[in-house]
């Protein structure tokens, strides 16, 4: 609820226009990520960063799952300081919760140019008929 569109793509780098070949070989600095755009009036920012959270292991540095890169590690690309001092008190908050035995490496980072990734990568795992998407 609240959530009105969200997009896979790459960010954090600097190289111009990456392709998913480019970002993978690990030499254009970027993450693969999810832009999300969102109604603040229905959904929360907190609330997205709980979700965040609860759907990947932020502990393990350049590695989500299989997946294993720079490109893969975990990250928050925030808009301004009111994001960055929200973002950076769920993870501390986190952090002390004891939840993980292990730090949390998730990179807190002012957003960078975000590139759109190939069509294909779009609602991958729902074209896959693994996930359900209700966006």
């Amino acid at each position: 609820e609240g959530v009105l569109e969200t997009a896979v793509g790459y960010s954090g780098g600097d190289y111009e226009n990456p392709s998913y070949k480019d970002v993978c070989t690990g030499k254009t600095g970027h993450a693969e990520v999810v832009r999300v755009k969102f109604d603040p009036e229905r959904v929360s920012y907190e609330e997205l960063l709980d979700v965040f959270w609860s759907e990947h292991n932020p502990t393990t540095k350049n590695r989500q799952g299989w997946d294993i890169g720079t490109q893969y590690r975990s990250a928050i690309f925030y808009h301004d300081d009111d994001q960055k001092a929200v973002a950076t008190e769920s993870r501390d908050r986190l952090e002390a919760s004891g939840r993980y035995r292990r730090p949390i490496v998730t990179e807190i980072t002012q957003v960078s140019k975000f590139y759109l990734a190939e069509e294909y990568h779009q609602r991958y795992l729902e074209k896959r008929g693994l996930a359900t998407c209700k966006i």
